[in-house]
């Protein structure tokens, strides 16, 4: 089943490319300087015998040396099938496009990202015919976020990181010093970065811990139960509330002044200031029943 985590694990890299540094570094490759990064279909169904969708596939083109393709797969677990899967893919991908093809996958923790590793052979006795192996993102290739400033430079990766090390046993310092690194965003960027993260933690405890470190702001995300919806939806509940009380409390101010008014009674301005600008509804009931027996507008406030 395709989740938000899942979601978020892949689809950072379409519009966060950035994040593909530590991808450059590992392999020993200069990150290109310019280049140009688009995403393209990730359908690699033939005909319709069964349909295969790869999670991101982003066509790099360098200002300098030759474009490939990225297939990136987010995998939270094991998956007996998943090796002849990325088989299909890097095949289908590569003779569609005529690019080669790196496989990249995203995993959170090191049993699966051991396996995901590979090689997954597509085998006869002593010969293999097709070797498909990999690229992980793991935690023991994205190095943690130790540098609070470094939250401020690269977000992206930063946000990054701390999904792929969501089950580690030093999260919870990892979240905290992200925590204090967005400070220094503007309150659009702090809240999209942040909700971003809440997602990608969605099945893991980190997730409750995040959710205590983050501020109350407008979801980015409507629908997804974040703790930024879960503020503004009960804002705005009691923004309604408030919003009938204060409704009310009008209509009743204007009760009493215009029962002093029928009766002849004079209305001060520091006394019309006093009711209209009371909130208490109880306080308005009982000045609007004593409205029509006071003999001075006054009078309303006495005991």
């Amino acid at each position: 089943m395709v989740t938000s985590a899942h979601e978020t694990s892949h689809r950072i890299f379409q519009d966060h490319p950035e994040v593909l540094a530590p991808v450059f570094e590992v392999l020993g490759l200069t990150p290109p300087a310019k280049a140009v990064i688009e995403a393209i279909t990730p359908d690699a169904t033939e005909i319709r015998p069964m349909e295969r969708r790869v999670d991101t596939v982003l066509k790099v083109e360098p200002s300098e040396g030759d474009g490939f393709l990225l297939a990136i797969e987010a995998q939270t677990r094991r998956a007996a099938d998943k090796g002849v899967s990325w088989a299909y893919y890097v095949a289908y991908l590569h003779a569609k496009f005529n690019l080669p093809v790196l496989l990249l996958t995203v995993c959170r923790n090191r049993p699966t990202a051991a396996w995901a590793a590979g090689p997954f052979e597509c085998r006869v006795g002593p010969w293999a015919t097709q070797v498909t192996r990999p690229f992980v993102l793991g935690p023991d290739t994205v190095p943690r976020i130790t540098d609070e400033s470094a939250v401020a430079r690269q977000p992206a990766l930063a946000t990054f990181a701390a999904i792929v090390h969501s089950e580690d046993e030093g999260i919870v310092a990892i979240l905290e010093l992200l925590a204090r690194g967005m400070r220094s965003f503007d309150k659009p960027t702090a809240k999209y970065w942040s909700e971003l993260l809440e997602i990608g933690l969605e099945d893991t405890p980190a997730r409750e811990t995040w959710r205590e470190l983050e501020k109350m702001v407008i979801s980015y995300f409507p629908g997804r139960g974040t703790v930024f919806e879960e503020a503004y939806l009960d804002g705005e509940a009691k923004g309604k509330a408030e919003g009938e009380a204060k409704g009310k409390a009008e209509g009743e101010a204007k009760g009493v002044l215009r029962i002093l008014e029928l009766r002849g009674l004079p209305v001060s301005d520091e006394v019309r200031e006093r009711i209209t600008t009371c909130t208490d509804l109880a306080r308005l009931d009982d000045w609007l029943d004593r409205a029509g027996t006071v003999g001075r507008a006054e009078d309303l406030f006495g005991e």
